[in-house]
C-alpha cells in the first residue's frame, strides 16, 4: 500500500483530503511540523509527499531543497493558495514535481495522484536509455552524464524519459504534456519551458553540450549538436 505525507497541512485540506486519500487505499501520515519530516520520511518510506508551501513558507522551500540536494527523489506536490507566476515558480524551485491548488477540489487532485503513484517502469522495458554522455537507468531512477551522477526530480526524470525514447524526433509540447504530465493536466502549459530549462541547466553543468533543442512552432527534440 502506498504511503503518502501531508505536510502542514490546514485542517479544512487536511480533512478533506485524508478522508478521500484513505478511500482511495492509501495509507497517510500526517507531519504538523517541519522538524519531524525528516523522521517520518525516514520511518514511513513514503511516495509522495503533499507539501503546504504558504504555512510552511521559506523554512519549508529550504528544507525541500536541502532534501532534493541529499537525493531525496520521491514526489512532492506542494499546496498554493494562489495560482501566480511567482508562486509556481517559487514551489519548482523549491524541488516540487507539481502544485494543486486551494480550495481542495477533490477530482483533480485525486487524478494527479494518481498520474505519480503510477510512474514506473514499464514491465519488460530497458534496464536503460543511453544518448551520447547520458545513460538513465530506469530501475534506480537515476541519470549519469558523462560519467558523472545528476540528480533528478521525479518529473525531470519523466521528461527526459520520454524525450530519450525518442531520439533525434520532434515532438509536439502537446504529446509532452500528455505523456509526462497526463491528459488531465490543468496547469500553465509553460511548465515545459521550466523544466526543460531544469534539464538543461543540469546538463550543461556536467560540461555536455546542448542536447535539448527547441523546435520553434513545433516542440523539442533531443540531438547531438
Amino acid at each position: 500500500m502506498a504511503v503518502l505525507l501531508l505536510i502542514n497541512t490546514d485542517d479544512t485540506f487536511t480533512q478533506k483530503a485524508s478522508q478521500d486519500l484513505r478511500d482511495a487505499g492509501y495509507l497517510l501520515h500526517f507531519v504538523p511540523r517541519l522538524e519531524q519530516v525528516r523522521g517520518a520520511i525516514a520511518e514511513f518510506q513514503p511516495v509522495l509527499l503533499i507539501w503546504d508551501r504558504g504555512r510552511t513558507g521559506a523554512a519549508g522551500a529550504k528544507l525541500c531543497q536541502k532534501l532534493r540536494a541529499e537525493g531525496y527523489r520521491q514526489t512532492v506536490v506542494m499546496v498554493l493558495e494562489q495560482d501566480t507566476v511567482a508562486e509556481r515558480a517559487a514551489c519548482l524551485e523549491a524541488g516540487a514535481d507539481d502544485y494543486v491548488l486551494k480550495p481542495y477540489q477533490p477530482e483533480s487532485f485525486l487524478q494527479r495522484l494518481k498520474f505519480y503513484l503510477q510512474l514506473q517502469t514499464p514491465p519488460n522495458a530497458k534496464d536503460s536509455l543511453q544518448f551520447g554522455p547520458l545513460v538513465l537507468n530506469l530501475p534506480t531512477r537515476s541519470l549519469r552524464c558523462g560519467g558523472d551522477p545528476v540528480e533528478l526530480t521525479v518529473k525531470e526524470f519523466e521528461l527526459l524519459r520520454y524525450l530519450m525514447s525518442q531520439p533525434g524526433e520532434v515532438v509536439s509540447r502537446e504529446r509532452i504534456l500528455e505523456n509526462v504530465w497526463g491528459e488531465n493536466f490543468q496547469g500553465e502549459s509553460n511548465i515545459i519551458e521550466v523544466y526543460i530549462r531544469y534539464l538543461r541547466l543540469k546538463l550543461e553543468q556536467k560540461g555536455a553540450r546542448r542536447l535539448i533543442h527547441t523546435v520553434r512552432g513545433a516542440g523539442y527534440i533531443l540531438k547531438e549538436g
